[in-house]
């Protein structure tokens, strides 16, 4: 078996190097919801979907059963399908069924790719967590997922995380593989830009929209993004 040790070291210099493939599509904002979306959050989803280009929407929910995040997701659902963006669920596979979402992101516990495929069916996007791990990257794009996701890339307070990869194994992702990769953790537009530089098909983002003016914040996403084409 592979693992990350039998991997030549990437150094800083492998990001520095990097040049984006020109037939490969540019980055895109990726939203994640933050953990309470009732109340006016419908609102302001869609606030933030009219400000700027946003490719998927993240619904992650936790501590609720199926049936509450149903209530919660379905009217978000509606409003991302105007737009003609991505629903993806967070964690749950069968929620995704039940809603007939876009597809599932699945943490390192929460099932296998192969699984979601088989209950989601063939235009499913299935995304993975693979922290700081080429390994993991690998072994989801054999199992089948449209997307891997790296990070955290900065100190955030979204979630606990303890992984903290270099910009340059985006690069190595997006050099070696065309599965895309997802940069996430920690992400404002004062830092992206050197991980959009580095390779990330999509750049994930949450307290940096959700903690201020939503739509100033992908207004301004959408700016580092646009310079970076």
């Amino acid at each position: 078996m592979i693992d990350d040790d039998d991997l030549p070291p990437l150094g800083p210099e492998f990001a520095a190097q990097f040049k984006r493939d020109d037939k490969r599509p540019p980055c895109q904002l990726y939203l994640i919801s933050p953990l309470d979306v009732d109340g006016d959050f419908p609102d302001r989803l869609a606030r933030a979907l009219d400000a700027g280009p946003v490719a998927a929407f993240q619904f992650r929910v936790k501590d609720v059963d199926q049936h509450e995040a149903a209530r919660l997701a379905e009217p978000l659902l509606r409003i991302c399908a105007d737009r003609e963006v991505a629903f993806i669920v967070n964690d749950s596979i069968s929620l995704a069924k039940r809603l007939g979402a876009d597809g599932v992101h699945l943490g390192q516990g929460d099932g296998d790719p192969r699984e979601a495929r088989s209950v989601l069916g063939p235009a499913a996007q299935i995304g993975v967590t693979c922290h700081d791990s080429r390994h993991l990257a690998m072994e989801a794009g054999e199992a089948g997922a449209d997307y891997v996701a790296f990070g955290a890339f900065y100190q955030t307070t979204t979630k606990p995380t303890t992984h903290r990869p270099d910009p340059a194994i985006l690069s190595w992702w997006t050099t070696v593989f065309e599965i895309p990769c997802v940069a996430i953790g920690g992400i404002t537009p004062d830092n992206a830009a050197p991980l959009v530089s580095a390779g990330a098909d999509f750049i994930a983002v949450s307290g940096a929209v959700w903690n201020g003016d939503e739509a100033a914040a992908v207004r301004a996403f959408d700016a580092v993004l646009n310079a970076a084409r």
